[in-house]
């Protein structure tokens, strides 16, 4: 992880659903100093074919891009990277394969998010970039895809929404033929309020002083709104009422003629004006304000505060654990225990990377979560709560290594659920498991112990425990346990001797 006392490069890749960016940035003690932004309209979303697949084309213009940006950051630590996959990639059958080849071409790993962690991260990147507005905040976010409503204060989000309406998405189903019609908008805009009808009375509930816009979508909108006289400052629900008259005086998109509006934005500009005045509409707001953060600079801040030990994964599964009422001295033994295991496998093991430590520690506190539903195959109920559950900070793949650990710290021990891991994970996700089956065995009693005198020998695929002369006689339990564990191991290919 990146030093705050230094001054490191760090790099944020966004990969939309409309356009991938990527924003570099110095980290000059502890502050952000942006050198360099890059962007492309890959169009992803439009990429999309009948079944959900990215097409050929669409996947060459995505790796043509991602190619261009890894050129960019080629020499940047692992660590200092941060790409993350939205609503397409969420959406796409294909995705895995292509962010295989994506992987490769940018020379980084790159996962996907979840909607609603991609609005916690919006709202990072556009708290940061408009400190000065004070009070709670609404941002709203129209990528290509998705649409994300965020309720928050200075720096934390009180509630989060992704709707699944997005400029593309909806200029894609009812401006597709470029035709600019009162028939087409209207049916557009029912879709729209009917996305935002579950949440328009939360949302006008809890209130806000200050609107903020962020996305290409809505800049786009803001600044034809004020080159073109009908704003002063950003978006008012008049100059979006000017601009609708506008496009349907105009009759086609091929005739759209608006100061502050990009050839390149022209073929989405339509659903997003949709969706931006069905959001002004459903939540009753007169003046949105336009920020130049979001997501990517959100990414960054996220690594910023992670050099901070500020993680907030760390609150995320300490909730998580107190939801479910787990047993905090018993997983506190444990994970003492697994992370003394940890230290002394990771050079063997190749496990050197802060990422897997952490990933050990969370998952040793939240074992246990699956008891709250049954004893009965409760390491299932585990897993399939972690996989599941918002938990903010995490992206998908992060979420499905953590449920890996819990559906396999006891019983069976089954290589393919790390199989099914993405590529560069799946193998040092088996060994962190092997870990916490141990430990979580050793601490079966419940007794609250210690094992410093424990030692280990370390081999590529096995593991000897040796334990202090007399030791193992002394706890049958232990002995029996360890005894079936190491046919459990051995099933699954790795050897566990203990003495």
């Amino acid at each position: 992880m990146p030093d705050e006392n230094q001054n490191t490069t760090l790099a944020a890749i966004d990969l939309g659903s409309n356009s991938f960016h990527m924003i570099v940035a110095n980290m000059v003690d502890g502050n952000i100093v942006v050198v360099d932004r890059i962007r492309d309209s890959v169009r992803l979303a439009a990429g999309l074919d009948e079944n959900r697949n990215i097409t050929a084309e669409a996947s060459d213009r995505a790796l043509e891009c991602l190619r261009q940006f890894g050129q960019r950051i080629q020499g940047l630590p692992d660590d200092a990277v941060s790409a993350v996959g939205t609503n397409t990639l969420r959406k796409a059958k294909n995705s895995n394969s292509f962010l295989m080849a994506a992987h490769e071409a940018l020379g980084y790993e790159i996962e996907t998010i979840t909607g609603l962690e991609e609005a916690r991260l919006i709202y990072l990147g556009v708290s940061h970039s408009m400190a000065g507005a004070e009070g709670r905040r609404l941002v709203v976010d129209i990528g290509g895809g998705s649409t994300e409503l965020i309720l928050g204060e200075e720096f934390e989000t009180l509630y989060r929404e992704s709707l699944h309406m997005g400029c593309v998405s909806m200029s894609r189903k009812w401006f597709a033929d470029g035709k600019l019609n009162e028939k087409a908008f209207n049916n557009a805009r029912i879709q729209a309020m009917l996305e935002l009808r579950p949440v328009q009375g939360y949302y006008s509930r809890l209130g806000w002083q200050t609107a903020i816009g962020a996305s290409g979508s809505i800049k786009s909108i803001g600044r034809v709104s004020e080159e073109m006289g009908w704003s002063d400052a950003g978006i008012t629900a008049s100059s979006l009422k000017k601009i609708r008259k506008a496009m349907l005086e105009a009759g086609d998109i091929r005739d759209l003629s608006l100061k502050g509006l990009s050839e390149e934005r022209l073929p989405v500009f339509p659903g997003g004006v949709v969706v931006l005045s069905a959001v002004f509409e459903a939540l009753n707001i007169d003046q949105m304000l336009v920020s130049d953060g979001s997501l990517r600079e959100g990414l960054l801040y996220d690594q910023v505060d992670r050099t901070r030990h500020e993680d907030v994964r760390d609150n995320s599964i300490h909730a998580f654990s107190e939801r479910f009422s787990v047993d905090q001295s018993h997983v506190e033994r444990v994970r003492k225990t697994a992370m003394r295991l940890y230290k002394e496998c990771s050079t063997v093991w190749k496990l050197n990377d802060e990422e897997f430590s952490s990933l050990l520690g969370w998952a040793a506190e939240v074992h246990e979560a699956g008891l709250a539903i049954s004893h009965n195959q409760y390491h299932k109920h585990g897993a399939y709560l972690v996989e599941y559950t918002d938990l903010a900070g995490f992206t998908r793949e992060q979420q499905r290594a953590l449920a890996a650990l819990v559906s396999t710290h006891r019983r069976k021990f089954s290589n393919k659920v790390f199989e099914n891991l993405p590529s560069g994970i799946g193998k040092k996700t088996r060994k962190t498991a092997i870990i916490l089956r141990l430990a979580v065995l050793l601490h079966r009693s419940r007794a609250d112990r210690s094992f410093l005198d424990l030692r280990l020998k370390v081999g590529k695929d096995s593991l000897k425990l040796m334990f202090p002369e007399g030791w193992l006689e002394g706890h049958p339990l232990n002995r029996a346990d360890l005894a079936a564990e190491r046919k459990f191991l051995d099933a699954a290919g790795f050897k566990l001797r203990f003495e």
